[in-house]
């Protein structure tokens, strides 16, 4: 399948501007450059019922939610919810860079959206992200009732490094009181030895790299953390019993093989995974939305599944 002509222009657009790569700046700088370039891509954001920040405690001190609620919707109606974690290789991304996307997937799916701003490396290395989505999710649960969340309809999401913290959230919750309703993983981190065929075929030349992620890798982690199924949930040693999924993967992302991998690891343990595969597109091109005409078609998808999910 050949690169969908408009993912295709968006790299065109991108060399031409001369502008650099955010892994080729130091992580704060990144922050910025990764806001900048987002930002002409994304479609215009969505009129919310409600749109508010929230400030709660954690193990590791306080911890930035924001809240999402869909147009048309009463402020005290108790809606099922999905925590939402951002993409960026858990170096980049904020609140700010995921914001038109959260208020999609709210307004079209019926639910509240929780975007968790959790704490990023190489300031928080590897452990912190994930005790962040741990709270975050555990926090909504306990406090379902003063949010006005039904806690039996909670899902956890994210994209790229914020569907590996959902995947990891949904394994570490597996045997809690916290029974989540399904689990949304766009283009997923889910191997960080990154040695599948897709690293080979799709490594270079697209809007994520290997070097990229090489570069995200080594400020999250130490090699020794690469076979942590914390890190890598591919790695968990058991599948069983979790709540069901939402896989999807573009075609020309190194990431690729990794979440089929794990659709796979999925279903062969006998949970319900839908696995949906847009071959001709780039990762990350479900935020792009003004560019991209598929980046609206699997938002829709995203937002259909979970309002089933969650029997709105």
């Amino acid at each position: 399948m050949k690169l969908d002509p408009q993912a295709q222009a968006v790299i065109d657009k991108a060399v031409a501007s001369g502008l650099p790569r955010p892994t080729s700046l130091e992580p704060v700088q990144a922050r910025l450059a990764y806001r900048t370039i987002r930002k002409p891509t994304q479609p215009p954001a969505r009129e919310m019922a409600l749109v508010r920040d929230l400030d709660v405690a954690s193990p590791a001190g306080r911890l930035s939610l924001r809240e999402y609620r869909p147009l048309g919707t009463d402020a005290h109606a108790v809606l099922p919810a999905l925590v939402y974690f951002h993409g960026g290789g858990w170096v980049i991304g904020d609140l700010e860079t995921h914001d038109v996307l959260c208020r999609d997937l709210s307004d079209l799916s019926g639910a509240a959206v929780f975007a968790v701003d959790y704490r990023l490396a190489p300031e928080h290395r590897f452990g912190a992200a994930v005790d962040d989505a741990l709270a975050a999710t555990s926090y909504l649960a306990a406090h379902a009732q003063d949010l006005a969340v039904d806690a039996s309809r909670l899902v956890v999401g994210g994209d790229s490094a914020g569907g590996n913290l959902a995947a990891v959230v949904a394994l570490s919750l597996r045997a809690s009181a916290v029974k989540l309703a399904g689990q949304l993983l766009i283009y997923p981190v889910t191997d960080q030895r990154a040695n599948t065929e897709s690293y080979q075929t799709m490594g270079s030349g697209y809007t994520l790299t290997a070097a990229d992620m090489a570069w995200f890798r080594n400020h999250y982690l130490d090699e020794a953390d690469y076979a942590d199924w914390r890190a890598s949930p591919l790695l968990a040693k058991d599948f069983k019993g979790l709540p069901p999924a939402l896989v999807l993967t573009a075609g020309y992302d190194p990431l690729h093989d990794e979440g089929r991998l794990y659709a796979d690891a999925l279903a062969a343990a006998g949970n319900r995974v839908s696995y949906i595969d847009f071959s001709r597109q780039l990762h990350g091109f479900i935020g792009m939305g003004a560019v991209i005409d598929e980046a609206s078609v699997a938002v829709r998808l995203c937002a259909d599944w979970l309002r089933q999910q969650v029997a709105i």
